[in-house]
C-alpha cells in the first residue's frame, strides 16, 4: 500500500533556542543546521531576524548553507518583520516565511486589544506582503488550541485566499486532549474551501505532556506536517519531539505515513543537540535517552537475551545505538550475570554459576549498579571461596 509523506519541520533552532540557558551562537547554529539537512529534515526553522543581529545572521548564513531542507524564518503580522525575514532568507535554496498571529479571543482581547475580523485583516496582509517576496509562505494561528473551530476555520479560507501554502494549527499551551486537537484538524479539513490546496501543520506543546500525542492525532487526521525539536526542547515544557514522531510513524505501518528522516542520525544528533545548548537528556527519554534500550529487571533481561523483541519494539541500531545495554542491579537473574559475564571473558558452570551469583547479590544489595570492575573483583573473590572449598 503507497503511503502519504508528513513533513517534519524543525524548530530546534527557533523555538527550541528560547529554552532558558541554550542560547546558541551562530556557529554553533551553523553545525547544528548543517546535521539536520544530512538528518532529512524538510524545514530548517532558523531563527527570528528581526529578534536580533546575532539571529539575523544565523539565518542568512544556514540559508547559503542549507542543500536539501527549506530554510524558514519566524515573523509576527508586521511589515517590517516580513521585510527582515525576506533579506534574511535571499540566499536560501527554497526560503519560506513563517508570519501569523494569535486567534483565540484570549489572544484577541488580552494580548493585541482586537476584535476577530481586525486579526483576520492583519493576517491577510501579513500573508499578501511576504507574498511578495517568497512562494511558500506559512501562516501561523497562534493559540489555535483553544481557539473557537468556526472561527479558526474562517481564518484559515481568508489566508488560504490570501497566498499561504501551509497553515500552522498551534497547540501554544499545550491544553488539547487528543481526540480534541484530531476533531480540530478534521473540522478544518471538512469545512475549509480549498484546504487540500495547502499543507496543514502541527505544532504542539508539551506543558500536559501531550505533545507528540496530538502531533500524531493531528496526522491521523489530516495534517502534513509535524513542528518539532530534536529532545523536544523548546519553551516552557518543551515541543514535540522530532525522534518520537518519527520512530512512531516508521513502527505503525498501517498509519501508511512516513518521513524523509534517516533514523541512524537521531541518537547522534541527539547527543549533538544536548552538548551544544548544555541542556541534559532525561534518562528515561524515550527513543534517545541513555536508559532506553537498558534492562535491569532480570525478567526483562532474561527475556531480551533470548530475543531483543521480547521487550524491544525498536532496534537500538536503527536510531544509531550500539546495542542493548544489560545493566546488573539487584533485581538481576542468573541469566542476565552469566551474559555479562560471557561477555567479559567468563564461561561459567551451573555450579559456577550459583556461587557466583550469590557473591554477586552481596555487590548488588550495596550498590546502584554492579560494574564491569566489580564484576572482575566477584569472580576472583568466589574462584578463592570454591578454591578454598575444594
Amino acid at each position: 500500500m503507497s503511503t502519504e509523506k508528513v513533513e517534519i519541520f524543525d524548530t530546534t533552532l527557533r523555538d527550541g533556542e528560547q529554552v532558558p540557558g541554550c542560547k546558541l551562537n551562530t556557529a554553533q547554529k551553523l553545525k547544528i543546521a548543517a546535521r539536520l539537512d544530512e538528518l532529512g529534515v524538510d524545514v530548517i526553522e532558523a531563527g527570528f531576524p528581526v529578534s536580533s543581529p546575532g539571529d539575523f545572521q544565523s539565518v542568512y548564513e544556514i540559508s547559503k548553507l542549507a542543500k536539501n531542507a527549506a530554510v524558514c524564518g519566524l515573523t509576527r503580522a508586521v511589515k517590517k518583520d516580513i521585510e527582515v525575514a525576506a533579506e534574511a532568507l535571499k540566499y536560501a535554496k527554497k526560503p519560506r516565511i513563517h508570519t501569523g498571529i494569535g486567534t483565540s479571543d484570549s489572544h484577541i482581547k488580552y494580548k493585541f486589544n482586537s476584535t476577530r475580523e481586525e486579526i483576520i485583516v492583519r493576517g491577510v496582509a501579513a500573508v499578501k506582503h511576504a507574498k511578495n517576496f517568497v512562494d511558500d509562505v506559512e501562516f501561523y494561528a497562534e493559540d489555535a488550541g483553544r481557539t473557537d473551530n468556526e472561527f479558526l476555520a474562517r481564518v484559515c479560507t481568508e489566508m488560504i485566499k490570501a497566498g499561504a501554502t501551509v497553515l500552522n494549527i498551534p497547540d501554544t499551551t499545550g491544553y488539547c486532549l487528543p481526540d480534541e486537537y484530531g476533531r480540530k484538524i478534521k473540522y478544518l479539513k471538512d469545512n475549509v474551501k480549498d484546504i487540500d490546496k495547502v499543507r496543514i501543520s502541527c505544532h504542539c506543546h508539551n506543558d500536559l505532556g501531550l505533545a507528540t500525542a496530538n502531533a500524531i492525532a493531528g496526522v491521523q487526521n489530516g495534517a502534513r506536517q509535524i513542528e518539532c525539536t530534536i529532545n523536544g526542547i523548546g519553551e516552557r515544557a518543551g515541543n514535540t519531539a522530532l525522534e518520537e514522531v518519527v520512530m512512531i510513524l516508521r513502527q505503525h505501518p498501517t498509519l501508511n505515513l512516513n518521513t524523509n528522516i534517516d533514523p541512524k542520525f537521531l541518537f547522534d544528533t541527539s547527543c549533538m543537540v544536548s552538548r551544544e545548548m548544555g541542556m541534559f537528556v532525561q534518562p528515561n527519554k524515550a527513543i534517545v535517552g541513555a536508559n532506553a534500550f537498558a534492562h535491569s529487571s532480570g525478567i526483562h533481561q532474561d527475556g531480551v537475551i533470548k530475543n531483543r523483541e521480547t521487550y524491544e519494539i525498536i532496534d537500538p541500531a536503527e536510531v544509531g545505538v550500539t546495542e542493548s545495554a544489560i545493566v546488573l542491579t539487584a533485581r538481576s537473574g542468573r541469566a542476565a550475570l552469566a551474559y555479562k559475564a560471557k561477555k567479559m571473558g567468563y564461561n561459567l558452570t551451573k555450579l559456577q554459576l550459583d556461587e557466583v551469583y550469590a557473591e554477586f547479590l552481596n555487590y548488588a544489595d550495596a550498590r546502584r549498579c554492579v560494574e564491569d570492575h566489580d564484576i572482575h573483583e566477584i569472580m576472583e573473590i568466589s574462584e578463592r571461596k570454591i578454591r578454598a572449598i575444594a
